[in-house]
């Protein structure tokens, strides 16, 4: 892992409390719930700690007990938290899934004005990254409130400026936002970025209906060094600025129970590779990395729960009907 004291990976977002029911019945009939924790970033925090990675979540947080449970839970995870703002006047944000049997949940949340609504540039600070390699950031940030955009782009550039390497997964969430802003607000934080992670359907909302390697080359002339396009279970679709090009087969399995977490785990998995060696990583190794913890986590139900260790891995056979 190189010097022990460094941060491998600094990641910064929105980390929620999250309900679902205990048992697999519609949200309206049931009074029943389990409790967890959810975030686009600290899932792969968790993610990259669990692989070895010495990582770091930022995120504002209410001084209250679901505050409590995302601290309790990611220290618990060996994540280094000493940058977290907790803010007696701002609540932490809550939201219920809506299990359904297709492993696709409807999702509902009450978060508008919450703590990570409250970002703003003048919050970032060089000391985030100065002892950091990484920093990865997704596209629900810049949509939570007034200044979070702003808050995004700052972040990455003062990253940036330090020697990091950026990660960005547009994560679009369409509830936030309206098309047109995201369109304009992603693609404006596209040339910031080194890693560049949007979904197949992610990237044709970008950039049109064209073919994969098409839509990775206008990224790619955008700035960014590397484009992943995630393929779902056909796989994931990756380009660097030198021009490699590798189409890396999906792992299929037929036991899908809960898709949320899958783009986490993809970036995960990307990331764990990255991680070794930022600059000079193997693209087919870090897909093919990034496939295997997709299909890992959709098996169960959670967005990180099941996210494996290295060694799990290394044993863990895709299971089928």
């Amino acid at each position: 892992m190189g010097d022990s004291s460094m941060i491998d990976i600094v990641t910064i977002g929105e980390t929620m409390v999250l309900f679902y029911p205990f048992e697999n019945r519609p949200l309206k009939y049931t009074s029943l719930f389990s409790k967890t924790i959810a975030g686009a970033e600290s899932n792969v925090a968790i993610g990259l700690s669990r692989l070895g990675k010495n990582t770091r979540w930022i995120g504002r947080l209410g001084k209250d007990p679901f505050g409590d449970m995302v601290i309790s839970t990611l220290t618990s995870e060996n994540i280094d938290l000493s940058k977290v703002i907790r803010d007696e006047s701002d609540f932490t944000s809550v939201f219920f899934k809506d299990m359904n049997r297709f492993g696709d949940p409807e999702v509902f949340y009450y978060r508008k004005g919450s703590a990570s609504s409250k970002w703003e540039p003048k919050h970032v600070k060089k000391d985030w990254f100065e002892d950091s390699r990484i920093l990865h950031m997704s596209g629900i940030t810049p949509a939570l409130g007034i200044n979070t955009l702003s808050f995004t782009r700052e972040c990455m550039k003062v990253a940036k400026s330090l020697g990091l390497t950026i990660s960005f997964d547009p994560n679009i969430r369409h509830k936030l936002w309206t098309e047109e802003n995201s369109r304009e607000a992603l693609l404006s934080l596209v040339p910031l970025s080194d890693i560049f992670l949007p979904g197949i359907e992610e990237a044709k909302f970008l950039l049109g209906d064209k073919p994969v390697e098409q839509l990775a080359k206008e990224f790619i002339s955008m700035g960014p060094a590397t484009v992943a396009i995630k393929l779902g279970e056909e796989g994931a679709f990756g380009m660097s600025k030198e021009g490699d090009a590798y189409m890396v087969p999906g792992e299929k399995t037929n036991n899908i129970v809960d898709t949320v977490g899958a783009g986490d785990a993809f970036a995960t998995g990307f990331l764990s590779i990255v991680a070794d060696d930022p600059t000079n990583f193997s693209l087919m190794v870090a897909l093919s990395r990034g496939n295997k913890l997709g299909s890992i986590v959709i098996q169960e139900k959670g967005d990180w729960e099941t996210l494996p260790s290295l060694k799990m891995i290394e044993n863990t056979p895709v299971k089928s009907r």
